[in-house]
């Protein structure tokens, strides 16, 4: 090997090894921290996850991830009772125990796939139906089946959406009321607030965020 062909592979591989430094530095260095810099101080709340924290300023969930409210497993169970003192979101077997009882789980996300003439659907559905009415229904108000919205028996197509639709959490508020001993104007009042319209009054659908709705909740029923 000459001496001209070492001098120009000793050349190649310094450029090399300089592009490589350079690169890292500005992808691997500058670019993240720039990024991560812009999205903190333009997006502070989203780039952070959406936590959602208690009057306290604990953590208790993101805004962006359902949560189920069930009370604890039982022996034989096949699956734990939903706690009714708190509004339910979607049915869905993606969602874990919610962080207000200090445990969160998240099993799977995704839709059934199931078509709308399946038997099985049909019979999920007709069963989180009676449960519905069953569950909302107090000593002073009666559910109407015909009154069950379809988010009160369906899950949404990821399993995780944190919403539900300002008619079923209405259906939940004298349960609700009666499970915690509040007025029913204080629960319907805490709906209203916690109810977000249509994005620039005419994308998607009014809806109501189920965990932030249960933080205001436990708030106001220590007081």
């Amino acid at each position: 090997m000459t001496n001209s062909t070492v001098s120009s592979t000793a050349r190649l591989l310094g450029a090399g090894l300089r592009a490589l430094l350079v690169l890292t530095l500005l992808c691997g260095v500058l670019y993240p921290l720039a990024v991560t810099g812009a999205a903190q101080v333009l997006f502070n709340d989203r780039a952070n996850g959406s936590e959602l924290k208690d009057t306290h300023g604990r953590v208790v969930g993101s805004s962006l991830i359902g949560q189920r409210y069930d009370l604890p497993s039982k022996d034989g169970e096949e699956a734990p009772a939903p706690d009714l003192r708190w509004f339910q979101p979607r049915p869905s077997n993606g969602l874990g125990t919610n962080s207000v009882n200090t445990q969160y789980t998240l099993l799977l996300s995704g839709a059934t796939n199931r078509s709308g003439d399946n038997e099985e659907l049909i019979r999920w559905v007709r069963d989180a139906r009676a449960a519905v009415v069953e569950d909302n229904a107090t000593a002073t108000y009666e559910v109407n089946p015909a009154d069950v919205p379809p988010d009160a028996v369906t899950s949404s197509g990821s399993g995780l959406d944190p919403h539900i639709s300002p008619a079923y959490a209405k259906l939940q508020i004298h349960r609700v009321a009666e499970r915690n001993g509040l007025d029913v104007r204080k629960v319907e009042s805490l709906v209203t607030d916690h109810t977000t319209g249509r994005l620039l009054g005419f994308l998607g659908e009014p809806r109501v965020n189920v965990l932030e709705l249960n933080t205001a909740l436990r708030d106001l029923t220590r007081g």
